[in-house]
């Protein structure tokens, strides 16, 4: 019965070196979708990085997203996992997150938006929160309280993603990109706050080209014969709704450059 035991235990040590035990204990919930719901999702949250920061990735993460410890994020980020980050079509959607307990927990509602992923398998759902984002969960004064708990058990349900005012969709022609290589990553989507497809168009011709998902919310163009700009983008939301930002990269478009558009969901 010993030897038993003993191989018992090196069994699940090394299923959870690997990770498949734990993933087979909990498997991940289905995707969430943008049905837009008033009921509470039960979640596991922990939280990284610095206590007050949003985290050690602010600068890009697997979405791509750089600076969100300024605005419009000002850190209230969080990491998802599988059915949350989904492959990177839920990066930039936003969620309500709330705790009921222990006790620093104040059971009021803050809004974070996905901008990393975090596979760790303890949970269906799992919001990995930057630091700050998490202690404003607790009751005034509490925040330090509540991060050294460290996972809390969580209820979370989506929310259509709302900016300040004046906040337009934002597009970044990422480092390496040439003309046949072109890589942008799309940010500050309302609405939905994720992006399903992007399709390019060349100003000189009506035809437009899908792009393809290169990783997180960056998407890119590539072919043997180079792109000339100006070009229009064509943005799908996750609900299908469409959106045209029309010559909003210049011809004489440069490699990590921000290209602002006029357009928003």
């Amino acid at each position: 019965m010993g030897s038993l035991s003993y191989v018992l235990s090196v069994a699940v040590l090394a299923a959870l070196v690997t990770g498949g035990a734990c993933i087979a204990k909990v498997p991940p919930g289905p995707n969430i979708t943008t049905k837009y719901d008033t009921r509470w999702l039960p979640a596991k949250a922990t939280w990284y990085g610095k206590a007050t920061g949003a985290g050690p990735k602010d600068n890009g993460g697997a979405c791509g997203i750089k600076d969100v410890n300024l605005p419009p994020y000002l850190g209230m980020t969080a990491c998802g996992n599988i059915p949350i980050f989904k492959d990177g079509k839920g990066c930039g959607s936003c969620y309500e997150v709330k705790c009921q307990k222990p006790v620093p927990c104040a059971d009021k509602p803050i809004t974070i938006f996905v901008t990393d992923k975090n596979y760790e398998p303890i949970a269906p759902y799992h919001f990995d929160l930057s630091g700050h984002a998490f202690g404003l969960m607790a009751l005034p004064g509490k925040d330090q309280a509540l991060r050294s708990v460290g996972e809390l058990e969580l209820q979370f349900r989506r929310v259509r993603c709302k900016y300040p005012p004046g906040t337009k969709i934002t597009f970044h022609v990422e480092k390496g990109s040439n003309p046949n290589y072109l890589a942008i990553l799309v940010k500050f989507v309302s609405d939905d706050g994720d992006i399903v497809q992007v399709d390019i168009q060349e100003k000189q011709s009506p035809a437009w080209k899908p792009m393809t998902q290169s990783w997180g919310a960056v998407w890119r163009w590539d072919g043997a014969i180079p792109i000339k700009g100006p070009f229009s983008l064509r943005l799908t939301s996750e609900s299908g709704k469409k959106l045209v930002a029309q010559d909003v990269i210049p011809a004489a478009w440069k490699a990590d450059t921000v290209y602002p558009s006029n357009i928003q969901f």
